[in-house]
């Protein structure tokens, strides 16, 4: 017989239940999703809901089935998350195989750019190199690369936001608003923020 338990309050014996079957539980969500880590994150999502739902569960398998269809819906939602992710970046990536250099990246760019791409992945110091110095065309690199346009557009994006970051750490804040007049590369010299 059940005790009242409280709003919100676990049973122990459901507690004990589904941490005993944390493993499982574990192994269940990484054959779906591929990445321990995001596996252990849904996992932990879930015993979160949990605790919100904490009074209204049984103790014994009764938990653990309730349980199991918590972690597919957990997994629905990740998978839609996922994908409204995947359309964001392609239209990014159309954008800018559209578009062409980023404005703010082209007004940031300074004598030490070439210093710092070296920092960047390859893959990512290489899309900047053809795409922006270059002035190759996204589809064409794209070509060469062995990938897909849109896959292309979305390495740019993210090469460009990787050189950004560099550039602000190494620069200084006048690369978060532009540079005018670079002396970065010369002994002494040092960013003048443009006007």
């Amino acid at each position: 017989m059940r005790e009242d338990i409280g709003e919100g309050v676990l049973n122990p014996a459901v507690v004990e239940s589904l941490v005993g079957n944390h493993r499982r539980f574990l192994s269940f969500l990484e054959r779906r999703v591929g990445s321990r880590a995001q596996a252990e994150e849904i996992l932990q999502s879930a015993y979160v809901r949990t605790l919100e739902k904490g009074g209204e569960l049984e103790e014994g398998e009764g938990a653990v089935a309730w349980f199991y269809r918590l972690l597919r819906n957990a997994l629905v939602d990740h998978y839609r998350r996922q994908g409204a992710e995947g359309r964001a970046l392609e239209r990014e990536a159309r954008e800018v195989s559209e578009l062409g250099p980023d404005p703010e990246l082209t007004q940031t760019v300074c004598a030490c750019i070439h210093d710092l791409l070296p920092a960047l992945k390859p893959e990512y110091a290489e899309m900047v190199r053809q795409v922006d110095l270059e002035g190759r065309g996204v589809p064409e690199v794209a070509r060469e690369a062995g990938i897909t346009a849109n896959n292309a557009g979305v390495r740019l994006h993210r090469a460009r936001q990787a050189l950004k970051k560099q550039l602000e750490r190494s620069c200084g804040t006048c690369a978060a608003h532009g540079c005018l007049d670079c002396t970065c590369g010369k002994p002494g010299g040092g960013c003048k923020p443009s006007a």
